[in-house]
């Protein structure tokens, strides 16, 4: 199958899993702190990984090796805390369309740091969603007074270092399978996700006998198995196939899953919180335009 019919295939298949990964992080925070889930969530992605791709960690060169360990922290590790963190203040359809601003970032980025050349279009695209972001944030103060709006922060930090790791597979890692990629990421992660564990005081009796974690951990379960360690793969299979614009256009149509799931949650969503959702797909949109 070509390329352009294959990163088509993994943007929809990854739409609908990091769709959902934002009501699944929701959910096991009923029962786990945000320490908790960002390493338990590490630990049971790399478990899986480990045990179904470990021979590929021999095709990983010594000199790759750091560009993995660069990825892994931006791209996996320091984001599920960040994002376990932002819910416990901000509604999950709220963080993921903040999560939309990827593209945006990946394209200010990849011209500051990585010397790729945007148009005015884009510029104006990168301005537009950024405007949009800040509105959301407003909106949602405003609807929800009793939520803590500064930790959308954390997901725009999110997004930032998401930017950053497609930037560096595309330019470091583009010659590794994407399955190579992801085992070796979480490999990385084991010890720091363990340490993170031991010191949250997960191992607890209180806590390891509570019906209501054992809840968070199925939910949990399905999150780092589908929402973390395929859609890894898939991520770093969309990467190679596209480019790092395209890959992070994901975001796209992730929001719309998470807003559905937010809903059925319960979860409130404004006619102001629409147009401001609008507003940052717009930019993403402009930002991620090709030139005629």
């Amino acid at each position: 199958m070509k390329n352009t019919q294959l990163k088509w295939i993994f943007l929809c298949v990854l739409s609908l899993i990091w769709g959902s990964s934002f009501i699944l992080i929701k959910k096991a925070l009923v029962g786990l702190t945000p320490m908790q889930l960002g390493a338990l969530r590490t630990l049971f992605a790399a478990i899986f990984l480990i045990m179904f791709s470990f021979p590929k960690l021999k095709g990983i060169r010594k000199r790759e090796w750091k560009w993995i360990s660069i990825s892994a922290f931006l791209g996996t590790f320091i984001p599920a805390f960040l994002f376990a963190f932002a819910e416990t203040e901000i509604d999950s359809a709220i963080a993921s369309i903040l999560n939309s601003t990827t593209p945006i970032m990946t394209l200010l980025l990849g011209a500051i740091v990585f010397g790729v050349v945007s148009s005015r279009q884009q510029a104006l695209g990168v301005v537009v969603g950024l405007i949009g972001s800040c509105l959301l944030v407003w909106a949602g103060s405003e609807i929800n007074p009793d939520q803590n709006y500064w930790y959308a922060g954390l997901v725009l930090i999110a997004s930032v270092c998401y930017a950053l790791n497609v930037n560096i597979v595309k330019k470091h890692l583009q010659q590794l399978s994407a399955v190579a990629i992801s085992v070796g990421t979480f490999a990385v992660l084991v010890i720091p996700a363990t340490l993170v564990l031991i010191y949250s005081g997960f191992f607890t009796a209180e806590i390891i006998q509570s019906e209501v974690v054992h809840t968070s951990l199925l939910y949990l379960v399905i999150l780092s198995i589908f929402g973390t360690a395929i859609a890894k793969i898939l991520f770093n299979k969309l990467i190679q196939a596209s480019s790092p614009v395209f890959a992070s256009s994901v975001t796209y149509t992730m929001p719309i899953v998470a807003v559905v799931w937010g809903l059925l949650d319960g979860e409130t969503f404004r006619f102001l919180q629409i147009v401001a959702a609008f507003v940052i797909l717009t930019g993403v949109y402009l930002a991620n335009k090709r030139r005629n």
